[in-house]
């Protein structure tokens, strides 16, 4: 099959769309990043990998959003600039999802010690790994042009290299396979474990079930376990599936939908785990209302706690991502996630 053949036309929507999906993105990755810098009392060792992964996704839609815009059409010095920030960062946030996962596990089924050596670990893989492969593809002239053949506007993997389906996989699509399988696994893994201990926890005091206050918030933590795979699936999957569509050679990987989607998917990562861990986490999201309160009422004194917070005590505004109760040992370790 000519390389040429798939060559994917995009059209002006198309790439609107692109482009405020990065836009969102970026912003909503910022609005993690500020967060955490902003509050130290919000800086636990999960929002501490959440901060890592937001940087990746961040650095991620800054190069979709230059190659979307750009609009390349060979392979410039600029085009192999952009894929192989673009390689880096997307590979990265792979490695930093699965390591949020793997973290989750470890803590809260297996209850080991996640010291800073696991930390150093998570870094040398998660920035290691993604940085060989990259420099390799550089050097080895692997990035460059692609004629949106697996990608929406952006420069990835050379169109003209003749094993470009090896570095596909290396560059990205294995990795972003390996989550597929991974965190479902971990998540559910998770979940299991935090319902028989919920379960144990009840038959010794039955007060906890019936706990009028506990109910909502035990049914968030346990639709964010749920979510967090399903939306991330959800957002990759199209990139996956027009991977196949090009490996069969068949032309519905030009369609526009599945591009549409394909280019969503990719660059909203940051955007989807802004709604997630701020806006959709209490304590998150009453420390940015307070903020804007205290920006248009000058009252220093706001900035710190909103009044709910405030009334629950100093300890409700340590929790890792909000949304459960320290009396509840099983859920106050899925406040993590």
């Amino acid at each position: 099959m000519p390389h040429g053949a798939l060559r994917t036309e995009l059209y002006p929507f198309e790439r609107v769309v692109v482009l405020v999906s990065c836009a969102l993105s970026f912003l909503g990755s910022s609005l993690l990043v500020g967060t955490h810098a902003l509050w130290p009392e919000l800086r636990t060792r999960p929002r501490q990998l959440l901060l890592y992964l937001s940087l990746a996704d961040l650095l991620s839609a800054a190069s979709y959003f230059y190659g979307a815009l750009k609009d390349f059409g060979s392979s410039t010095w600029d085009c192999v600039a952009q894929g192989a920030v673009s390689t880096f960062s997307n590979t990265s946030s792979f490695f930093w999802t699965m390591a949020i996962a793997l973290y989750l596990y470890i803590s809260i089924v297996q209850g080991s010690p996640t010291g800073t050596s696991l930390l150093c670990f998570f870094h040398v893989v998660s920035w290691g790994v993604p940085l060989v492969i990259t420099v390799l593809a550089v050097i080895l002239k692997k990035i460059g042009y692609d004629a949106s053949d697996v990608s929406v506007g952006w420069c990835w993997i050379n169109i003209e290299a003749e094993d470009r389906i090896l570095w596909m996989l290396l560059a990205g699509k294995l990795w972003e396979i390996l989550a597929y399988v991974t965190l479902p696994v971990f998540y559910i893994l998770i979940k299991k474990h935090i319902n028989r201990a919920h379960a144990a926890l009840s038959e010794y005091r039955p007060i906890l079930s019936r706990t009028p206050a506990l109910l909502p918030r035990t049914s968030i933590a346990d639709k964010k376990l749920i979510l967090i795979p399903v939306i991330f699936i959800f957002l990759r999957i199209w990139s996956t599936i027009r991977f196949v569509l090009t490996l069969c050679g068949s032309p519905a990987v030009q369609n526009p939908m599945l591009v549409v989607l394909h280019g969503i998917g990719n660059t909203f990562q940051g955007g989807a785990n802004c709604i997630m861990f701020v806006l959709c986490t209490r304590v998150v999201r009453n420390k940015l209302l307070s903020s804007l309160c205290c920006w248009r009422s000058s009252s220093p004194e706001h900035s710190l706690l909103s009044p709910e917070s405030r009334s629950q005590g100093p300890d409700s505004a340590t929790k890792d991502w909000g949304d459960v109760r320290e009396s509840d040992r099983a859920k106050a370790e899925f406040s993590s996630t």
